[in-house]
């Protein structure tokens, strides 16, 4: 209910105003604990992951438990070394001062998850927020509702819990000193409403059409089976992944067989028997999926099954601008082949877009660095890797301007 909003709201506000989170060892016994978390509840996180998303174990453990144990050993190691306060160069107005940044905590933060990564696109803004000796509300994402529920019981037998019932929307009625979500440019637009209302610090992670270039001069085998392995991870469900490959005709038929070959490769020739292969996360999800193979033509796959929210890996040929599948981010397990006549007009089809989370591009031509150049010159992407098919780098700040996407790692 709203009064145990109020509630809870009004705890942690005592907390942080009573200083209990502030000193180094109570960070410290915190994240600690968020490690034994990680440890002794891996086989429950495997097997919530594999309700909710039909995630495989090494996946699971390569994409989400790898990455939190990789951000809570670097918050330990260096916790003490981001609490010092940091001197400042003085000008002549400031020469008999001690001048200094001091890192102060924000005070009560609202992390709201999302359901592609329920573990790490939750924990990870956790970890920051009681590095830097927050006050935190964690609200995951009920679309994945097996891991959320198994955040809701487990967590608080370690952290120092102050619990209660809540909704994301009741809880943005309140003020908060500071807010992390992890979501979709659609509700990033009406969290950043609520939050606005009381000039609440905000970071937004949100998705975006990450084009992926693939030159007439490259390795197409290579570049196929890295497309694949980023595309079909988790169903397609990335918001760093190839969301559509922008190449020229030739081209496009001379990957079409490599890309053929690297889903039976990675998925056999039955990619619905595959203990390696996703699913949609829910009925909402699939149909709108669904919804999207009427875009162009199906040239690999296109086979579905709604009780399982399946949909095979698929790729779509002839694909249109003006079609819903060039319009808003796939995030599914459906690659668009997107024609261009050369490489100039796949840089001005990029740039006249919205701003992707990342650029990729595979060539054996030296000359392709200049798409690069003239995509990051402008902005327009966080990440360019030249030949991986995803790629995420600690401590990038990306900032997405025209979807005000802001990200610190």
């Amino acid at each position: 209910s709203e009064v145990e909003v109020f509630v809870l709201m009004d705890c942690l506000r005592a907390t942080w105003m009573s200083g209990k989170t502030r000193p180094k060892e109570f960070r410290v016994t915190q994240l600690e604990a968020l490690c034994h978390f990680m440890e002794e509840r891996q086989a429950d996180i495997q097997h919530a992951l594999c309700e909710d998303l039909h995630k495989p174990c090494f996946e699971t453990e390569l994409t989400e438990i790898l990455m939190v144990r990789n951000e809570l050993a670097n918050a330990l190691n260096n916790l003490s070394c981001w609490m010092k306060d940091e001197k400042v160069n003085k000008n002549l107005m400031t020469q008999l001062d001690c001048a200094f940044i001091q890192k102060d905590p924000y005070g009560v933060v609202l992390v709201i998850g999302a359901f592609n990564f329920p573990i790490q696109l939750t924990l990870l803004p956790l970890v920051g927020a009681i590095a830097a000796g927050n006050c935190v509300i964690l609200k995951p994402s009920e679309v994945s509702s097996c891991t959320e529920r198994l955040l809701a019981e487990a967590l608080p037998c370690y952290l120092d819990p102050v619990s209660s019932s809540t909704a994301s929307f009741i809880l943005l009625k309140n003020q908060n000193e500071a807010e992390g979500f992890f979501y979709f440019v659609r509700v990033g637009k009406i969290i950043m409403t609520a939050a606005a209302k009381h000039v609440t610090p905000l970071t937004l992670e949100l998705g975006g059409k990450s084009p992926c270039y693939v030159d007439k001069c490259c390795n197409f085998q290579n570049a196929a089976n890295r497309i694949v392995w980023g595309k079909f991870l988790n169903a397609g469900q990335t918001c760093i992944a190839p969301d559509y490959v922008i190449c020229t005709v030739e081209t496009q038929e001379r990957l079409m067989p490599c890309l053929r070959q690297a889903i039976s490769e990675f998925f056999g020739n039955e990619p619905k028997q595959s203990a390696d292969f996703g699913r949609m996360v829910n009925d909402r999800h699939f149909k709108r999926a669904q919804a999207l193979l009427e875009c162009g033509r199906v040239a690999i796959g296109g086979e579905t099954d709604e009780c399982e929210r399946y949909i095979a890996p698929t790729v779509l040929a002839d694909v249109k601008e003006w079609e819903p599948i060039m319009q808003e981010e796939v995030l599914a397990p459906i690659l668009p082949i997107f024609t261009v006549n050369d490489m100039e007009e796949a840089i001005h089809f990029i740039n006249c877009r919205d701003r992707p989370l990342a650029v990729y591009a595979f060539s054996c031509d030296n000359k392709v660095y200049c798409l690069s150049y003239s995509i990051l010159y402008l902005g327009e992407s966080g990440l360019f890797p030249i030949t991986p098919s995803m790629m995420v780098k600690r401590k990038e700040k990306c900032a997405i301007f025209k979807i005000c996407l802001v990200v610190h790692w």
